[in-house]
Order: structure tokens, then C-alpha cells, then sequence
């Protein structure tokens, strides 16, 4: 493996998974903190907003969800660019400051209005450690293991989310809807803040070492041209985008709509903390075989095939009403989203030259995160106007649809 000199003059800078395993290592273990954060709300803040604040608007109990999607779109599409200037660990840092106040926000809100800010603020937070967590083992790794690197990044974060939502599932069950399910977020968001001040390490140089050599022109686009390339007018970049946005568009949904949905059909809320759980940690253990697949196989099929999965999942969830069923949807889901998660990340990653890709992602992760607040913006106006299964309903067809367009519209990169 190449490798070059430090700007300090220290040990050689070298690409690759084996080469940097204990700083990679290290990216893992904070990226699942950064997930237990969202993992702290998938279970218990949608109850709190029907049973605590007696909001009968599906609308307006996932009206949270709307202000974590957009501020986190928002967040992700200035994370390239501040990445580049700023560094990625300062970046990282900032984002795990904004995230210490998010749960005692929601201990503490005498209002639904306190829920939705404490969101909009997680969903900075979000957007610009979780950028930094993926893009910083990217650049670790070297183009020949991110299908790799990217499932394990997504394997540490989604298997957080899950047990942290039916850990708090059980404390709800046990002690109330507040204030002991949040406490492990606080535990989370200072562990995360110490680790990345301390001991991360920032990795610039890994990316100057992938780019020597390459175009030199790649590297002066402007970030409208990265924004229009990987939006539109590259077709790989634009199937990405388009399926990153609904799959979280069905995410979103599935975050709000969920919880109430189970409820309303008369399921304890232990056993929906079961169900929010096996969803994300199929999907995060699952990315450690999906990765590496990608790198093999190729994205495209993975992302196509993993739509239409996740799509069979959300048509079994709205047409079936028994426990065992909703945990047979779950791991569809499951399954579905660690096909395409790691492969859409690497799929971009693929598509851009190492001088714009932090821009390139970023953009990706604005589309992809949008869907979040579509998704519940969306779900919860049809479930108020036609109830809560023609709501899921609708969000399986969309995500059929989109892994057509990714299958006619993506080209295999080798």
C-alpha cells in the first residue's frame, strides 16, 4: 500500500482498512452513540405526543420528524463543504456539542413545541457527525473497501438505534414515557463529545493521498455543479439520490406512523419497542454482509432488489394485524434497507472523484434525508384522511417504484 509523508513529518499516511483499524475502530464505536441518540426517540416520543400532550393530528405528533428531516438534509448538504474547510473532526465535534442538550429538552418539555426544537437541533447534530463518522472511514479506507467500510459504519449506527429503541421501549413500560428513557441519550451524546475531542484523528491527508494523480480538474467544480450532477444529471448519482430519498421517506414514516398504528390495534408498548428494534438491527447487522457484497456483485442490483424487499415488508405491516406477522415486516424491512443502505453510499462514493466527493455525498445525504420529512409529513396527512394502513400502503408503492427507476436508470460501475 502507498503511502506518504504527514504534513508533520510523522508516520507515512497509508489507505486501507487493516492500516487504520484502530482509528476506524474507533469511528465505529462513536457512530453508534450518534445512533442511540436517534434510537432514544424511535419507540417513546410519538406516545408522548398521544398520550402526554393529547394531540390527536397524525400530522402534527410526526410534525417532529418533519423539523429532524429537513434541519438534517440541511445539515448534510453543508457538511461536504464545511468537511473541506474546516476539517472532519471539527466538524464531528460541533455536531456532538448540539446534541447534548436534545434529551434533557425532552425530559423537559412542558410543550410539543420544545419536542419538535429539541428535533430540529438532533437533526443538525445528526447531519454533521453521522456525515463525518461515514466520510472520514471512507477516506481511511481507499476506493477498494467502502462497501465495506460503509456497512460497518451503518452496522454500529442501526444496531444502536435498535437496542436503544427497545431499551427504552422496556424503561417506558417499566417507569413511563419520561424522563428514564432518555437518560441513556445523555450517557451517548458526552461519551461521543470525549471521544472526538480526545482521540480522533482528522483525515485529509488520506484524502490528498487518493487524489495524487487523479484530474486535476475534477477537484474545481463548483459545489452548484456537484449539486446539479448528483441530483440530476448524472444517472448513477441521480438513481442514488432519488432511492436514498424514499427509502428514508419510508423510514420517516414508519418512525411516526408506526408506534400509533400498533397501538391503535391494541399492542403493549414492550412489544412495539420489540418490533422498532428488530427493524433497525437486522438492517445495521445485516450491512456487515451487504457492504462487502456491493464491492463484489455491484450496487445495482443490491439497491433495486432491496427496495422492492423493504416494499413487501410495508404491504405485509398494512394488510396484516397479529404481532407475529408485523416481526415477519420487520425483518423485511430490515433486510431491504441493509441492501441498499451501504450500497447507495458506495455507489456515490464510486461516481465521484476523491476532490468533490464530500460534496457529492452530502448532497445524497440532503436528498436522502429529506425523505424523512416527506415520508412523515406525508404518511401522517393520508393517515388522518383514510387511517393508518392506507398511509403505509401508499409509502410501499412509492418504494416499488423506486427500485424500478433505479433498475432502469443505474449503470453497474466496476
Amino acid at each position: 500500500m502507498v503511502g506518504v509523508k504527514t504534513a508533520s513529518g510523522g508516520d507515512a499516511v497509508r489507505l486501507g482498512l487493516k492500516e487504520n483499524w484502530r482509528q476506524f475502530s474507533l469511528l465505529v464505536l462513536i457512530n453508534a452513540f450518534v445512533g442511540g441518540m436517534v434510537g432514544i426517540e424511535r419507540t417513546v416520543v410519538p406516545l408522548i405526543g398521544a398520550q402526554q400532550f393529547h394531540i390527536g393530528s397524525t400530522a402534527l405528533i410526526t410534525s417532529f420528524i418533519v423539523s429532524f428531516g429537513v434541519v438534517k438534509a440541511i445539515a448534510n448538504l453543508v457538511s461536504g463543504q464545511l468537511a473541506d474547510t474546516w476539517g472532519r473532526k471539527r466538524v464531528l465535534v460541533i455536531g456532538w456539542l448540539l446534541a447534548l442538550p436534545v434529551p434533557f429538552m425532552i425530559i423537559a418539555a412542558p410543550h410539543w413545541e420544545w419536542v419538535i426544537a429539541a428535533n430540529a437541533l438532533l437533526g443538525v447534530s445528526q447531519g454533521f457527525a453521522w456525515s463525518m463518522t461515514v466520510l472520514m472511514k471512507v477516506d481511511l479506507v481507499g476506493p477498494k473497501g467502502r462497501g465495506l467500510a460503509v456497512g460497518l459504519n451503518e452496522f454500529a449506527g442501526y444496531s444502536a438505534v435498535g437496542l436503544t429503541a427497545f431499551l427504552t421501549g422496556y424503561l417506558a413500560s417499566r417507569y413511563g414515557l419520561r424522563p428514564t428513557p432518555f437518560y441513556p441519550g445523555i450517557v451517548y451524546a458526552a461519551a461521543g463529545l470525549v471521544l472526538s475531542v480526545l482521540v480522533v484523528r482528522d483525515t485529509r491527508e488520506y484524502v490528498q493521498l487518493e487524489a495524487a494523480g487523479k484530474a486535476k480538474a475534477a477537484s474545481s467544480l463548483s459545489f452548484r455543479e456537484v449539486f446539479m450532477l448528483t441530483s440530476f444529471k448524472d444517472r448513477n448519482l441521480f438513481a442514488a439520490s432519488q432511492a436514498g430519498l424514499i427509502n428514508n421517506l419510508n423510514d420517516g414514516m414508519s418512525w411516526g406512523i408506526f408506534p400509533l398504528f400498533f397501538t391503535g390495534l391494541g399492542l403493549g408498548i414492550e412489544r412495539i419497542g420489540i418490533l422498532k428494534a428488530v427493524y433497525p438491527i437486522v438492517w445495521g447487522v445485516g450491512q456487515v454482509i451487504t457492504g462487502p457484497l456491493s464491492d463484489r456483485w455491484g450496487r445495482k442490483g443490491l439497491i433495486a432488489a432491496g427496495m422492492w424487499v423493504q416494499a413487501a415488508g410495508l404491504f405485509l405491516t398494512a394488510l396484516t394485524g397479529q404481532f407475529w406477522w408485523w416481526l415477519v415486516a420487520s425483518v423485511l424491512l430490515g433486510v431491504g434497507t441493509a441492501m441498499v443502505y451501504p450500497s447507495l453510499i458506495a455507489a456515490v462514493s464510486d461516481a465521484s472523484e476523491p476532490g468533490w466527493r464530500a460534496r457529492s455525498l452530502s448532497v445524497y445525504r440532503f436528498w436522502r434525508d429529506l425523505g424523512y420529512a416527506i415520508g412523515a409529513l406525508s404518511a401522517g396527512l393520508i393517515a388522518d384522511r383514510f387511517g393508518f394502513a392506507d398511509a403505509i400502503l401508499s409509502i410501499g408503492v412509492v418504494t416499488l417504484i423506486s427500485g424500478v427507476v433505479v433498475a432502469i436508470a443505474m449503470r453497474e460501475h466496476r
